[in-house]
């Protein structure tokens, strides 16, 4: 009962906040719009830890939310789908998140959904809204090879919600150090139905789009920056993709 993750957080108690949560968000993406969701079922292949799920990113909670939506049906046998008996199951206790440290204290209502599994990092180019030069914490590489070795991780490489963005390099390190199981996924449609932070509907009847695509085939010895391009190549956000959006 008083069982704690590899962070300290009860167990029980995270059950407990991805339950609400995760009853409060299925009848937005579920009953209010449409989800849309190709190649969930490689989620029931996967290995138990050391699984890096990388994704592009559209609103700071909906899209995170709809993937734990997404990992817990397909893991309870419903890939493709999302069922609310599914992430009341809580099917997976070790699936964390990274998040901007800043975004995670903006307010009482991040701070409680971090406790679902949120590994905060200290951003290295950007805080406040200013770009700024810091060295990355060694802190935050080592809570990340944590949570890898304990579980499944998502990470969304461009830290932000702008489209196209520059990949940052701290992800290709991840990959290259750690050498996990890297699941490329995309989303889409998440920007037209939620608000910036994803909390509020914009607009109902919006098909919510997620594609689970084939783990990366990586040689982890590359460069970091072949290692990242194949990420961005992966994730849809590289500019032979921004190009094409816009043809």
């Amino acid at each position: 009962m008083f069982k704690r993750d590899i962070f300290g957080r009860l167990i029980i108690f995270r059950k407990l906040i991805i339950r609400i949560f995760g009853f409060l968000t299925y009848f937005r993406f579920n009953k209010k719009n449409i989800p849309v969701i190709k190649g969930a079922e490689i989620i029931q292949d996967l290995p138990e830890s050391n699984v890096l799920f990388i994704s592009n990113h559209q609103t700071y909670f909906a899209d995170g939310a709809f993937m734990f939506h997404v990992i817990h049906s397909s893991l309870d046998g419903y890939p493709n789908q999302i069922k609310l008996r599914s992430i009341l199951k809580c099917m997976k206790t070790n699936l964390f998140f990274v998040a901007a440290e800043e975004t995670m204290k903006s307010g009482l209502l991040p701070k409680i959904l971090g406790l679902a599994g949120a590994i905060s990092i200290k951003r290295t180019w950007r805080e406040a809204g200013v770009k700024i030069k810091r060295k990355v914490d060694t802190k935050d590489a080592d809570n990340i090879e944590k949570a890898l070795n304990s579980g499944w991780v998502v990470t969304f490489p461009q830290g932000t919600t702008r489209a196209f963005a520059e990949g940052r390099k701290g992800t290709a390190h991840i990959i290259k150090n750690y050498k996990p199981v890297v699941v490329p996924v995309v989303i889409n449609g998440f920007r037209r139905a939620f608000d910036k932070k994803g909390l509020f509907i914009k607009k109902k009847g919006t098909e919510l789009q997620i594609t689970i695509k084939e783990p990366l085939n990586i040689d982890y010895n590359d460069h970091i920056e072949n290692i990242l391009q194949e990420v961005m190549d992966s994730i849809e956000q590289s500019k032979k993709f921004e190009w094409r959006s816009n043809h």
